[in-house]
């Protein structure tokens, strides 16, 4: 198959931002019921997570700020240098964003409205990929709208993480633009799936319902 005609991307992780990892696993264990496990060190954004697989093929991630890390040379991921979003997750943590896997992030990323200058290769332990991150850290859209990842390798990591019987129901984004961003999404992805709904607010929103063990929690 080739670049030009490379499937559409599709959901691979939510994000959720904390304080500290021990906060964000509480908050996870305090809503879904289980504990997820640590994952790894970004040394390149001086943060660290927590994963857990949902479905057959995404999951969630919990992450938060390194203290052991060295201050990266660039803002932060996420916002993470942002004072107003740290007081946000300084007392709760946050469902921040998420993310769409590429098959090929170059087309998909100027489909979305990121530049060329924002795929950014990145690495944890042994796995690498590249992400879409602005320049200078920001949430595209207040968070409601994805960032987009190409794992290197064809690696499926998710097929490694901790299996809890959880599975995402709906994701829920709203935001002042929505008809705007509904359009971009649809260029993107093709028809909008199931699991997502755009709706207009007043401010940018994100939400998710999960399934857990046969229980509904949300996020």
């Amino acid at each position: 198959m080739t670049a030009g005609n490379s499937p559409k991307p599709e959901l691979d992780h939510i994000v959720i931002a904390a304080n500290s990892l021990d906060e964000g696993a509480r908050y996870v264990h305090d809503r879904l019921g289980v504990d997820i496990p640590a994952g790894g060190k970004h040394p390149l954004m001086g943060t660290h997570n927590c994963l857990m697989r949902l479905g057959a093929s995404a999951f969630l991630e919990v992450i938060a700020i390194d203290p052991d890390a060295k201050r990266p040379d660039r803002p932060r991921w996420y916002a993470f240098d942002d004072p107003a979003l740290k007081d946000r997750f300084k007392k709760n943590p946050q469902l921040i964003t998420w993310v769409l896997r590429s098959q090929n992030i170059e087309r998909d990323a100027l489909i979305a409205g990121y530049s060329a200058d924002d795929v950014i290769p990145v690495s944890r332990g042994t796995l690498s990929w590249r992400l879409t991150v602005p320049s200078d850290g920001s949430l595209p859209w207040s968070g409601a709208f994805p960032h987009i990842i190409q794992w290197d390798g064809g690696v499926c990591p998710w097929e490694q993480m901790a299996d809890k019987d959880a599975g995402l129901v709906q994701l829920h984004i709203s935001h002042p633009d929505a008809d705007r961003m509904g359009s971009v999404l649809s260029r993107l992805i093709g028809n909008i799936p199931d699991y997502l709904r755009i709706s207009k607010a007043d401010q940018p929103g994100l939400g998710a319902k999960l399934s857990v063990a046969g229980r509904r929690a949300a996020l």
